[in-house]
């Protein structure tokens, strides 16, 4: 008999898995707000239309349930056989109809959701390959998966800030990027601070400060604008490469 609730017991987890559903709910409601025919509309991703996003969410959630399959039953299913194999998976997405594209994202986003409901306690510590070729736990998965939707439902560009995600998911993201730019060395001359914590990532001797408020901060960040910080007198510089 399949499990009616999660099999974790596990709080934190549990409160991981609720953070990560509600992202995906939150990026329903926006796409359910768009027409069919401002699907084919530009989102914030540059050469990705509305299309390519939604569709890339829609495939990410089966990429990321090969990983929970693989930790539930050890048999190794990557996320994807290649980098052009999943970049062509997104370009055909997008040139599926409106109702198809739209049950691709709902039926693959309920198809994770019970993979994650049905994966055993222990399984949740067994280590899989990301497409990136980390070596995580599958707990890592349910992360993975919290910074797609809430992430790729501002850009859908329907009216979601960064402000509508919530501070929690926020500042892990803000710790993921920069921890990813100090393992490069890009963050070198450069110090980041959250207005109004005790957030600061960088370099100490930085000669430029970025400031502002943690949506703010998170938006720049990520590469989707520079809105709400601000650099001292000088101007805003781009922020270093994230993925």
């Amino acid at each position: 008999m399949v499990a009616r609730q999660d099999l974790t017991t596990d709080p934190g987890l549990q409160e991981q898995l609720l953070q990560a559903r509600r992202g995906t709910a939150f990026f329903a409601r926006k796409l359910n707000e768009l027409s069919d025919a401002e699907l084919d509309g530009g989102s914030l991703l540059p050469a990705w239309s509305r299309r390519h996003v939604v569709a890339h969410v829609g495939y990410n959630a089966r990429a990321i349930a090969r990983l929970v399959e693989w930790a539930g039953t050890g048999v190794e299913t990557p996320m994807y056989p290649s980098v052009s194999v999943r970049d062509e998976e997104i370009n055909f997405g997008a040139t599926l109809s409106p109702i198809a594209l739209r049950n691709l994202f709902e039926h693959s986003a309920v198809h994770l959701s019970v993979e994650w409901r049905d994966l055993p306690e222990d399984a949740w510590s067994h280590e899989v390959r990301t497409a990136q070729g980390r070596i995580v736990p599958a707990s890592e998965t349910v992360w993975m998966r919290t910074r797609e939707v809430w992430v790729h439902a501002v850009d859908l560009d329907n009216g979601a800030s960064f402000a509508d995600i919530p501070a929690s998911v926020l500042e892990r993201l803000l710790r993921d990027i920069t921890a990813a730019w100090s393992t490069r060395g890009t963050d070198k001359g450069l110090l980041v601070t959250v207005t109004g914590t005790d957030l600061v990532f960088g370099d100490p001797e930085a000669a430029v400060v970025v400031s502002g408020p943690l949506a703010g901060v998170a938006q720049w960040a990520t590469g989707r604008g520079n809105g709400g910080v601000n650099a001292g007198a000088g101007p805003v510089p781009a922020a270093p490469k994230w993925i």
